[in-house]
């Protein structure tokens, strides 16, 4: 069963429970905050790996582009269905890339312009 919905845009709350449920289907995920926004919501990050090698990515930085959530929370969940299954992950073994590299993904650093659009104008 899948965590991640890309059938609906990301609002704060729909993002801290996916990332909850997250954190507890793969306890091998870290989180924590970034900082917090204008309006006090909390900007987290989840971190996949334990390498030395370390990428960053962001999405969501400007409030009409925030379906680039979505698309950086259903790659958490597919690495972490392919490192839970021992297999590849765009033709990579996840255990590899786990084990090499850390990526640290900040999936909504605008969260008071996403909330603002998102709520205002919800996909029907």
């Amino acid at each position: 069963m899948s965590i991640v919905s890309t059938s609906s845009l990301y609002t704060t709350s729909i993002l801290y429970n996916d990332i909850k449920q997250l954190l507890t289907t793969y306890p091998f995920l870290q989180s924590d905050i970034i900082g917090y926004s204008v309006l006090g919501n909390s900007i987290p990050y989840i971190r996949i790996g334990k390498g030395k090698n370390h990428v960053f990515y962001s999405a969501a930085i400007h409030a009409n582009e925030s379906i680039t959530c979505n698309i950086l929370m259903k790659f958490i969940e597919d690495f972490c269905i392919a490192y839970s299954n021992n297999s590849k992950i765009y033709g990579q073994k996840a255990k590899d890339i786990y084990n090499y590299s850390s990526i640290y993904i900040v999936p909504l650093c605008n969260p008071d312009g996403v909330n603002l659009v998102n709520n205002f104008y919800p996909i029907r």
